[in-house]
């Protein structure tokens, strides 16, 4: 050992021990002390990172956040239900330790089959807000092939980073909605000859995206800005949940039911009595496939539940009990002008009538709303002698009749 050789500061090894050896003011270190610094440095930013999860998320038992989703939606108590069981096992797999058990638990993604208006993109951006997760809604019909013209399956993500005011730690948690998964599915039950660039295309190129993979994101949106740098975001903690109208898959689904068994299968009754009020209740992973959705990307939605179409009942109740009901948010944007709104019982009877002549679910609630009080929304903020507005039957009546929302009656 050459005299005055400088060993390491932290293991005490000498130069001629080590492959480099690093020169400080008052020290040296070497390779080998610096991987197991990087080493260690790195497991305690990743519990830091664990532990500021854990304190953000708002992980509530299932019971307490299907209560807080009966204060926003209306009904759908099945769904409810599921989505609540869903969400808490997913959130508790993320903040789950290691403990090399070599039980990994897999994510449990959601698929909502519903009519329009009943509530399916609702109750996923509540089950976000509850959780205090950032949420982006993304439009499937509007995706297409890598290469063609549409949005590329990474600016789902790249909603989500915006959403979480792009911090890709908080992305890497939150919730995605893909709305109208239904308009995506191949025509037929065989894989397509031709090239099917926004159907069976987009749903092989959304595989990656569902399962977990590494995924670079242009967070600006893809093709409008070719120049910019891609951020990773892991999609494995990401949790999607999607829904769809599959209008025409209850004739697959009443196929099924009233298909004749023979031989000994015969013998056995039905013990379920099947109606044809719902059928999305009756609903298997074999109907999806039969409307369209290919098998690798049902099987990425283990989780499958369904949507009850609105009745009247239903409607008159999404008017007024939700913490965000219609009427309490007329009644607030009048008092924002110092105008004591009123609402007769009659014109709320009158308005879920209507509605369900639209057929439009509880969407068509507001826009009944909308055009009934579009003059005096407009009228009274100027008129500063007015303090109170009452709407009445008549008045209701007269508005609706002279709007050309009566064009939207089912024939």
């Amino acid at each position: 050992m050459a005299k005055n050789e400088p060993p390491c500061s932290f293991c005490g090894k000498n130069k001629s021990e080590v492959n480099i050896l690093i020169a400080g003011i008052s020290g040296h270190i070497c390779d080998g002390c610096i991987s197991q610094a990087q080493h260690i440095v790195e497991e305690e930013v990743t519990q830091r990172v664990e532990s500021s999860i854990s304190k953000s998320l708002n992980l509530l038992k299932p019971k307490d956040i299907k209560s807080h989703l009966d204060e926003f939606v209306i009904g759908q108590e099945q769904a409810k239900k599921v989505l609540s069981v869903a969400v808490y096992n997913h959130y508790k797999r993320i903040t789950q330790k290691n403990d090399n058990d070599d039980v990994e638990i897999e994510k449990s993604n959601v698929i909502f089959l519903g009519e329009t208006g009943t509530g399916k993109t609702l109750l996923a951006k509540t089950v976000a807000k509850i959780l205090n997760v950032p949420f982006a809604v993304a439009d499937a019909t509007v995706i297409t092939e890598a290469g063609y013209v549409g949005e590329d399956v990474e600016s789902i993500l790249a909603k989500l980073l915006q959403a979480a005011d792009y911090d890709v730690t908080a992305a890497e948690r939150g919730i995605v909605f893909i709305d109208e998964i239904d308009k995506i599915a191949r025509k037929s039950d065989n894989p397509s000859i031709t090239r099917d660039v926004s159907g069976e295309g987009v749903q092989q190129a959304m595989l990656k995206l569902l399962e977990g993979a590494e995924i670079g994101v242009p967070p600006k949106g893809g093709r409008k800005h070719p120049e910019q740098k891609l951020v990773t975001i892991n999609t494995k903690n990401i949790l999607f949940v999607t829904g769809g109208a599959f209008v025409g898959i209850d004739k697959i689904i009443s196929s099924r039911l009233n298909t004749t068994s023979v031989g000994y299968a015969s013998k056995h009754k039905r013990t379920t009595k099947v109606t044809s009020e719902n059928m999305f209740q009756y609903v298997t992973p074999q109907d999806l496939k039969k409307f369209g959705l290919i098998p690798e990307l049902i099987g990425r939605f283990p989780v499958l539940t369904f949507l009850n179409p609105l009745d009247e009942s239903a409607l008159r109740r999404i008017l007024t009990e939700p913490k965000n009901a219609l009427v309490k948010q007329y009644i607030k944007l009048f008092e924002m002008e110092d105008i004591k709104l009123s609402v007769d019982k009659d014109v709320l009877d009158f308005m879920v009538k209507k509605a369900m002549e639209f057929a439009l679910g509880a969407r068509g609630l507001r826009s009944i709303f909308e055009a009934v009080m579009i003059d005096a929304m407009y009228e009274l903020p100027s008129e500063k002698e007015t303090k109170e507005f009452k709407l009445t039957l008549s008045y209701a009546e007269e508005k609706l009749k002279n709007s050309s929302i009566q064009n939207l009656k089912v024939a």
